[in-house]
């Protein structure tokens, strides 16, 4: 039996304020094998956003089964979520999320630090991750003598640094101009194919779309199309992995 990167099975939320109920999410099924390049797209509130957050395990759903890592988030306890996210799960937000008094070593290396690695250890990964993302000689630089794309690669290193199995990025394209957005994706598009990191967006950008292995769109909290693209060669590792 193949164990995906993510599986979801008929997971369903639904959002309340007050007597007013707004369902996200309507029994959702999906599953992602490891190492795909996954771009979810749709109209705002088609449930992009809160997909990505059940996925993280920073939601809850209502019902339903959401596995990632082989473990079932529905049966996690806070704590349990927690070091799923600090040791398997990598986070790229739109407004990028750095720490503003910490330089871009320090935003890169702060995961690491909460998990207690060693400093050499963690100067050597921060070290060798900035140089392959184009970011040697920022080292010191706070996020506010960084460019927004800058921002955005020190951002992509923090959740690379270390070496989770997926990575979620929600609209990370949205605040960037076109030419900072495809060398961007060339980044991710780069770890991807080195690391075997599973990647998710959510996304309004066609660049991401167009540059995405797989293309799923959402409408009404459910999948309106799945479709599978990039290299014949990925494309039929992704269909044969899909039908196992």
């Amino acid at each position: 039996m193949t164990e995906w990167a993510v599986e979801l099975r008929d997971v369903k939320k639904t959002y309340r304020t007050g007597p007013i109920e707004v369902p996200a999410l309507r029994g959702l099924s999906l599953q992602i094998a490891p190492g795909e390049f996954v771009a979810t797209a749709g109209p705002s509130g088609s449930g992009k956003t809160t997909l990505l957050n059940i996925i993280g395990g920073l939601d809850r759903a209502d019902s339903g089964e959401i596995w990632v890592a082989g473990r079932n988030l529905q049966l996690l306890s806070s704590g349990d979520l927690s070091e799923l996210r600090l040791r398997r799960i990598g986070f790229v937000f739109q407004t990028y999320n750095l720490l503003p008094v910490l330089t871009a070593f320090e935003n890169a290396e702060f995961t690491l630090l909460l998990q207690g690695m060693p400093a050499a250890q963690r100067r050597a990964r921060v070290e060798k991750l900035f140089s392959e993302i184009g970011l040697a000689g920022l080292e010191n630089r706070r996020p506010t003598e960084l460019s927004g794309g800058q921002q955005q690669r020190v951002a992509v290193a923090r959740a690379m640094v270390t070496e989770p199995a997926l990575i979620l990025a929600d609209e990370p394209t949205a605040n960037l101009d076109s030419a900072t957005a495809i060398a961007l994706l060339d980044v991710m598009e780069h770890l991807n194919r080195a690391t075997g990191t599973t990647f998710i967006f959510s996304t309004h950008d066609p660049q991401v779309m167009e540059r995405a292995h797989r293309m799923i769109r959402l409408q009404d909290g459910q999948v309106l199309s799945d479709e599978t693209r990039g290299s014949p060669e990925r494309a039929n590792v992704g269909s044969a992995t899909r039908s196992a």
